[in-house]
Formats: structure tokens, sequence, C-alpha cells
């Protein structure tokens, strides 16, 4: 029997509903500085608010991004003020995407586990999947202009910072203005239908509650898979002696079938004489992702590297003489190392286990960069599991710029699913 509601409870509703509208309406009475490059912004101001903000919002990341990221993606940045105060920092992209780009296609291929069985985990993602379709089909039909708060090259929260001490429940507001204003300012090239903040930790989604008051509507994403890197882990060997035999022998087997192969890792400090070999062979995954807003260019790991430096950045290739099997980079976030950009040949590695290998290497490089964590991003759970990495929701949130519209589009974000990690017990107790 439905519930009724009370007298009482709809007025309660009316009221909060006026307050948020008013709210929507009102100022916040901070000041904002709004660029089309992050050079046109204070950068000391701009350091100070991001010194302990992800890397991919640093001006080094940023100008290598403006230089020899996507073409098709515009940086709109902003900095929050108060009495000359930098507050919060916010990295922005604008393009024009279809809703099929955005959300994927209802299949994403994800099956159980490697041996061909379909587990009972998989069956429960199938039928989500094929849950959503109704609400899949409604987005894709979806081509509008976005602004995104973030990066569509990178997962997790890289396009909002908050200065040390700033009362971050205070500024959500704030940050909600600064869209507004940027979205506003987009009026002569086009109107900008869908605003979105990407990638915040769904940990903290209380603590982001204050957007819905400004008609932002909450996703969960599939998680960022993490491994949490030991202290006494020096090597890679380290980190071997660290699984159960199970899943320690098959690692070794990975390692020593590609070194039979003739196959060895090795490290590249300059990418720009192999750029293009590289690009094919990041190609080769990207393409058959189910979500691919942008790709990157063949210039864009060259100017990483050469942006970052050695200390920051690290291209690990798998290579037998002139060939070359895969790649793939890290790159040093703080205490996480982000397992990022990787590159196969398909060819070997329908006979060769490339891919577990090149996941093996982020885990010496996170190793070697001194890091914490190593984020492995959120596709292919089922191996990334495999190596003792754990899932960490994500969340993002969207608006329309129509008020109407928004009620439209809540039924739809609600029918997305989201693919689950599964549980594995990789790592020896520790007694």
């Amino acid at each position: 029997m439905p519930r009724r509601l009370s007298l009482k409870s709809v007025a309660s509703k009316v009221n909060q509903a006026r307050s948020d509208h008013a709210e929507r309406h009102r100022a916040t009475g901070l000041q904002f500085a709004l660029a089309d490059d992050i050079d046109f912004l204070n950068s000391a101001a701009w350091d100070q608010v991001t010194r302990d903000a992800s890397i991919f919002m640093s001006r080094d990341y940023l100008r290598a991004l403006r230089d020899a990221g996507p073409k098709e993606i515009s940086s709109r940045l902003c900095l929050i003020f108060q009495q000359g105060q930098p507050l919060a920092a916010l990295a922005c992209q604008r393009l024009t995407l279809s809703g099929q780009r955005l959300v994927g296609n209802s299949d994403d291929g994800q099956r159980g586990d490697s041996d061909g069985e379909e587990t009972r985990h998989g069956l429960r993602q199938r039928a989500r999947r094929l849950l959503s379709n109704v609400g899949r089909r409604a987005a894709g039909g979806m081509t509008r202009r976005i602004l995104l708060c973030g990066n569509l090259l990178s997962w997790g929260n890289h396009g909002l910072a908050f200065a040390d001490g700033a009362e971050e429940q205070r500024l959500w507001p704030a940050v909600a203005e600064a869209l507004y204003r940027l979205r506003s300012a987009e009026r002569l090239v086009g109107k900008t239908d869908y605003l979105l903040i990407k990638d915040l930790p769904a940990a903290k989604s209380q603590s982001h509650a204050a957007l819905r008051r400004f008609s932002y509507r909450c996703v969960e994403t599939d998680p960022d898979m993490v491994l949490e890197i030991a202290t006494s882990w020096r090597h890679f060997d380290d980190y071997l002696a660290s699984l159960t035999s199970k899943y320690r022998g098959s690692a070794r087997k990975i390692a020593s079938t590609i070194e039979a192969a003739g196959w060895r890792l090795e490290q590249l400090s300059d990418l720009a004489p192999v750029a293009d070999p590289l690009w094919r062979l990041y190609l080769n995954v990207h393409q058959r992702a189910a979500v691919k807003p942008v790709t990157a260019p063949a210039t864009y790991l060259p100017a990483l590297a050469q942006a970052l430096g050695p200390t920051r950045f690290r291209c690990t290739v798998l290579r037998r003489g002139d060939e070359l099997a895969g790649f793939v980079t890290s790159i040093k976030d703080r205490d996480m190392s982000v397992g990022y950009l990787i590159g196969l040949d398909y060819r070997v590695n329908e006979e060769l286990p490339v891919y577990f290998r090149l996941l093996q290497a982020t885990i010496a490089d996170a190793i070697a960069l001194g890091c914490r964590r190593l984020s492995l991003g959120r596709t292919a759970l089922e191996p990334k599991a495999k190596l003792g990495a754990k899932p960490v929701p994500l969340t993002v949130w969207l608006r329309h710029r129509h008020p109407l519209k928004n009620l439209v589009i809540r039924p739809v974000l609600s029918a997305i699913a989201h693919n689950e990690a599964p549980e594995r017990h990789v790592m020896k107790e520790v007694e």
C-alpha cells in the first residue's frame, strides 16, 4: 500500500524546493577568475590551492594537455577567491559529445573468470546490463555540448581542488556558481547543455549533498581498482612474496612465459622516436573500449614524458629486438602511482600473457616511484582483482541547464548500470 504524505511533509518539501530555487539564483559573494588557458591565471594562487591536489591539476600537466592533447577538448579554468585569498580551483573541459560515447555499450563483454566459466557475479552483471538497456538507449540519443569539471583522459577527482584549511561544505555553492559562470561565458559559441563533475569519491558523497540543491544528480560509475603498496616492498619480488601460493605461482608463470618467448621489459625515457608505434598500440586498446569520449593523439605521451620528467613519469615497453608487443605508462601522483595509458599488440597477446605482464610492470613502477598506492583504473576489473587491487567507488554529478529536462534524465541515470569488481583473496593473512 503506497505511503501517504501528510500535509506537513508536503509543505516541508515545497518550502525546501523554494529555498533551493532561491539559493540557485543567489550569488555567493565570492570572487571568480575565469580563463581559457592555465597561463592566464595567477600561477602562485593556482599552486597554492592545488599544492595537495592531483598532478593532473598541476600547471605542468595542464600545459602538456593544452599543447599535445585532443583538439576536440577546450580547457576552461577557474579560481575562487574570498577577499583576495584563493579558496578553490576548477579545471574543466568543454566539448561536444554523443550520449552513446558517454555511457558506452550495454554489454562490455566482461564475463566471469578467465577460464571462460561464467560466475554468479558475471550473471548478475549481465542481468543489470539488460535491465539498463532502455536507459542507455535514451542516453545514446543525446548529442550535446558538455562542460565537464575533471579530465576525460584520466579517472579520479582531477578537476576540483580546495585550499588547505578551506571549508569544503561551505564552498560547494561556490563551485556550482563557478560552473554556472563558465557555462554562461560560452553562450557566444553555443549553449552548454550538460554540466558534469567527474569522479568524486563515493565515500564522501554526503559532503557533496549540497550539489543536489543545485539540481545535480549523482550516478555511480565503475570503480577505480587500487592496490595498496606495503611499506616493506622494496622490489617486485617483495610483492610476489606477499601473495598466496596460488597467485604467486600464477604471477611467476606469467613472467617466465614472456621471458621464454624472448620478450623483455624495458624502460624508455625519450618517447619521441617511438611516438607512432606507441600510439598504434594504444589505439588497439582504445578502440575496443566501451566508453571512449576522446582519443589521445600521438603527441600526447611524449609531451607528458617531457613535462613530468623521469621522477614522475615512466614508460615500460615489452620489446624483442625491434618489435614492441605492448607498453604501459605510470604517473606519480603524490603518494599514488597511476597505471595510466596502455597499448597492446593483440596478435602477440593471443599467444602470450602480454597484458598481464604489463599490469605487473605497473606494480614494479609504483614501488620504484616510492608510492603507497597503485591506481589501475576502472576497466578489466577481474585481472586487476587478481593482482590484489580493491574497488574504490567513484561518482559523477550531472545536471542539464534546463530544469524540466533534469526531471527527464534522472530515470535515465538511475538505469545506467556499472560493473562491480569480484572479490579475490590474493594476499597472505598478516599475523
